[in-house]
């Protein structure tokens, strides 16, 4: 009978949908179990995933074959103890992309919008229209990152008029994508872009990609959104660039250090917008990660091809 470790945080969703032929234990986010691991094989971990977790897991667990994340990102799992090991690793690419999408173009209208000043105004019960608000029409957009987020965020970027354009390995046009460059090229763009958009994974390619020179090439009036990873951004440079009006300001939901330590000076820069890692949080996206994670465990059990096989050489 096969016996799959569920993580706590989505344990009732799944347990009522598991054929009956499949046991289950529970794990929660510090690794510990409701019951005997030792004889499962396939994992399927919780959001936030620890690395003390995840090698408590993979030392407990010997025969493990296959581990499910809900996660887009996989460079929390890929360390060395995971890749010693021959277990096949699939994500959640995909679920996350509407939500997260739906968020972007928030970031983009709280910053257009000038919806600080305007909070601010209500704030004071102080009635002053004569401020600049700016249009997203005719603005121009770049997406690091055409995956299936990318092309969310693109085809809501493209119903608002913006020109919208993007970057990724290997260019090749793509539906709502007005001009698609190399990962080589993209540089060379930034000082006729609006807004961009990191929505790559992190990979060692990637990790500082936004660095001083990246935020120097920018408009003053530019504007950064990070929905991706913390560590894709030189997060000293960024405050510098803030600090000092290389751009007009940022919309983060991902930092370096998660949570984001109370003494960091990003929480009170009057130009960033800080948000907690949450822009993928609907009740559609629990539904969403369940329904991927049981059409594969059918195909698991039945010898199919899995979905959103995770390539761990190049990290996602």
């Amino acid at each position: 009978m096969l016996k799959v470790i569920l993580p706590t945080e989505l344990a009732d969703r799944v347990e009522p949908l598991l054929p009956q032929d499949i046991t289950y234990i529970r794990v929660n986010p510090d690794g510990e179990f409701d019951g005997d691991i030792s004889d499962a094989e396939v994992y399927f971990n919780g959001f936030k995933l620890k690395k003390t977790t995840l090698h408590k897991v993979l030392a407990a667990v010997p025969k493990i074959r296959w581990q499910h994340t809900p996660s887009a990102g996989v460079n929390h799992i890929l360390t060395p103890a995971f890749l010693e090991r021959d277990i096949t690793l699939t994500n959640s690419s995909g679920v996350h992309a509407i939500p997260i999408a739906e968020f972007v173009l928030n970031f983009m209208l709280y910053h257009a919008k000038n919806v600080q000043k305007l909070q601010s105004l209500q704030a004071e019960h102080y009635w002053y229209k004569w401020f600049t608000l700016e249009e997203l029409y005719n603005k121009t957009v770049l997406i690091l990152g055409t995956g299936t987020i990318g092309k969310e965020i693109a085809l809501r970027a493209k119903a608002f008029g913006l020109n919208v354009w993007g970057s990724r390995c290997n260019p090749e046009p793509l539906p709502n994508f007005d001009k698609i460059v190399g990962a080589d090229s993209w540089q060379s763009l930034l000082p006729e872009v609006d807004y961009l958009v990191i929505a790559t994974p992190l990979t060692p390619e990637t990790k500082n990609l936004i660095n001083a020179s990246v935020l120097r090439s920018m408009r003053p009036t530019a504007y950064l959104i990070n929905i991706a990873r913390g560590a894709i951004i030189d997060e000293e440079a960024l405050l510098t660039a803030l600090r000092e009006g290389w751009i007009a300001g940022a919309g983060l939901d991902t930092f370096v250090t998660e949570p984001l330590p109370p003494e960091s000076p990003l929480w009170t820069l009057p130009n960033v917008f800080v948000t907690p890692h949450n822009s993928a949080l609907t009740p559609q996206l629990y539904d969403r990660i369940v329904s991927l994670f049981l059409d594969n465990l059918n195909r698991y059990t039945t010898g199919q091809p899995l979905r959103n096989v995770v390539d761990k050489q190049i990290g996602y």
